[in-house]
């Protein structure tokens, strides 16, 4: 037999109060039109609420341990078996907080109930530097036209130094009731008050510049600062430099940062890297060359003897990393040539006479 006290997690002398509080809490949470919501869970959820919500199906269950056939059709039954009898407003329609149990479903996502505080829009853009910025950090300014603050009233709406009064729509209580019809018929809802933006009060003189709305759609000049060593697709995020709303927090801002390549010189994690193509005979005797780096014209030494493919290490000329910084490292590779003069040709039979 299901223990359908265990099932709304409610003691067996739980009030009817606590019983419906535990069942809302759990049919928001299983409702299978949810992320993560659990068709099962849901109705064995509103199972154990039809019974234990209706006194004589739960004075039945208490005593004999059994319901009897409750899984009829009875008033307030209809969504998949879901009741909402505990909910009914008296005139045949329902009247609970949409915000509260279904936010995610009607509308809510991040600010599906009233009481959580609204949040403009993110923004997303793209920026370009040379890979010598991507290395060592630069500043961009960019200009974006987007919903700011209304600077005039601060966000408030209203004409500074306004005094404030009640909200005649709301009668001063910030929220409303809406009555919609729904595929589970007939509901009141308690949303916020589009006048006054649930706060209950309203300016007795509207803010000029933006009309009341409290924010403006403008242009902004923003400074981005990429920091150094930033790879090529990295995302800068700019914690509330989003699109503002009245009476709430701003969105965010993310730069998405694309990196030119360079001619000569890749990244290999805090490490950059080229190649030098010599002479065979600087690899066999050894030789010093000006190379390009992103640090200016450097002196490389190449060793006698220096193989093919063999990497030349300068530090402290790479990635910087915290304090320090990555190396440089220089694949060295030469070429054999095609066709010999005579006295070349002289000079490397002698060479190979030497075993060399």
């Amino acid at each position: 037999m299901k223990d359908y006290y265990q099932i709304l997690g409610v003691n067996k002398g739980a009030s009817k109060e606590e019983i419906k509080k535990a069942f809302r809490k759990l049919a928001h949470q299983y409702h299978p039109d949810k992320p993560g919501g659990n068709d099962a869970k849901f109705k064995e959820v509103n199972e154990a609420y039809q019974i234990l919500s209706d006194d004589s199906k739960r004075a039945q269950y208490d005593q004999f341990g059994n319901t009897g056939n409750f899984a009829g059709g009875g008033a307030g039954q209809g969504f998949g078996g879901f009741d909402f009898s505990g909910f009914t407003n008296g005139q045949g329609g329902m009247e609970f907080d949409l915000g509260e149990m279904f936010g995610d479903l009607f509308g809510g996502g991040r600010g599906g109930s009233a009481s959580r505080q609204k949040r403009g829009r993110d923004i997303s853009v793209d920026i370009e530097v040379t890979f010598k910025e991507s290395i060592f950090g630069t500043e961009r300014a960019i200009l974006i036209n987007k919903i700011n603050l209304c600077d005039n009233c601060k966000g408030e709406g209203a004409e500074p130094s306004t005094k404030l009064k009640k909200c005649t729509t709301c009668n001063g209580q910030g929220r409303v009731r809406e009555t919609r019809n729904a595929f589970i018929g007939s509901f009141t809802t308690v949303v916020e008050c589009s006048v006054c933006h649930g706060k209950g009060e309203v300016p007795e003189k509207a803010c000029a510049k933006c009309g009341g709305k409290g924010t403006l759609k403008q242009s902004e000049e923003i400074k981005i600062v990429v920091p150094a060593g930033i790879n090529h697709g990295e995302m800068i995020r700019m914690t509330g430099r989003g699109e503002a709303v009245a009476r709430g927090v701003a969105g965010d801002l993310y730069i998405k940062v694309h990196v030119e390549s360079h001619r000569t010189l890749h990244r290999e994690g805090s490490d950059l890297l080229m190649d030098l193509t010599i002479k065979l005979s600087e690899a066999l005797l050894g030789a010093e060359r000006k190379i390009e780096t992103l640090d200016g014209q450097l002196t490389l030494i190449i060793p006698e003897g220096v193989k093919y493919g063999e990497r030349l290490r300068i530090k402290g000329k790479g990635v910087p990393k915290g304090s320090k910084r990555g190396d440089l490292l220089v694949r060295v590779t030469f070429t054999t040539p095609t066709k010999l003069s005579r006295s070349a040709r002289k000079l490397i039979e002698e060479l190979k006479r030497e075993g060399i």
